[in-house]
C-alpha cells in the first residue's frame, strides 16, 4: 500500500470487549472515517438498506464472489456468509480515505495476510471479571452459552500479539479517543510521507534528490 493511500484500520477483540460500541464512538469523533459495508447471504432485517448496512447477496452470488477472490476475508456465522468486499475497501483507500473494519479475530487475521500495512487494533476489557459481566449482562443467553462465550473469549486473548496496538475499553468514548490518537500517529509516520519528503528535498536539491535520502 502506497503512502498516499488511506489507512486500513482493523478493529477486533474477544466477545464482550465492546468493540462495536467503541467503533460507534470513533465514527462520531471522526465522521470522515469510512465504515466498511459487509456482504452477507442473510435476508435483510426491517430497516436495513442495501449498500448502507450490508450488501445482500444470494448464497450462489456470494460463493461466486468468494471463488473470484472478491473478498478480503470471509466467514460463516450461524449458517450465513459474511465477508468484506475487496473492491469497496480498495476504492476508498485509493481515494485517500481511511477505512474502518470492525470484524472478528478470524477475519482480522485473514486481512493481515493480504494487507500488511493495515493498522490492526485489539480491544481488551479492563478485566476478565468485567468481560464476564458484559457477556452475562446481555441477559439473552443460557448459562451454557455464556460459559462457551467466555471460554472462547479467553482463548482469543492469545491473538493479541498479532496486532499492532492494544486498547483497553474501560470507558468506550475514551477508548475511541485512544484509537483516534493511533490514527493521527500513523498518518505522521515517515514511511507514509515519503512523497512529501521528496517534494521538499527537490525544492532544495533539484538535481539529485536521491543523494539526500
Amino acid at each position: 500500500m502506497r503512502e498516499d493511500r488511506g489507512l486500513l484500520v482493523v478493529v477486533s477483540g474477544p466477545s464482550g470487549a465492546g468493540k462495536g460500541t467503541v467503533c460507534r464512538h470513533l465514527l462520531e469523533i471522526r465522521p470522515e472515517l469510512i465504515s466498511s459495508v459487509s456482504v452477507t447471504t442473510r435476508l435483510p432485517r426491517p430497516g436495513e438498506r442495501e449498500g448502507v448496512h450490508y450488501f445482500f447477496r444470494t448464497p450462489e452470488e456470494y460463493e461466486r464472489m468468494r471463488e473470484a477472490g472478491e473478498f478480503l476475508e470471509s466467514a460463516s456465522v450461524y449458517g450465513s456468509g459474511y465477508a468484506t468486499p475487496r473492491r469497496f475497501v480498495y476504492d476508498h483507500l485509493r481515494a485517500g480515505r481511511d477505512v474502518l473494519l470492525e470484524i472478528d479475530i478470524q477475519g482480522a487475521l485473514q486481512v493481515k495476510e493480504r494487507v500488511e500495512q493495515g493498522v490492526f487494533i485489539f480491544i481488551l476489557p479492563p478485566s476478565m471479571k468485567e468481560l464476564r459481566d458484559r457477556i452475562t449482562g446481555r441477559g439473552t443467553e443460557s448459562e451454557d452459552v455464556i460459559i462457551r462465550r467466555f471460554a472462547k473469549a479467553y482463548e482469543e486473548l492469545n491473538f493479541v500479539s498479532r496486532y499492532n496496538y492494544v486498547v483497553v475499553n474501560d470507558i468506550a468514548r475514551d477508548a475511541a479517543r485512544r484509537i483516534e490518537a493511533i490514527l493521527i500517529a500513523e498518518h505522521c509516520r515517515v514511511d507514509r510521507n515519503r512523497e512529501l519528503n521528496r517534494k521538499l528535498l527537490e525544492e532544495v536539491f533539484p538535481h539529485d534528490v536521491s543523494t539526500y535520502q
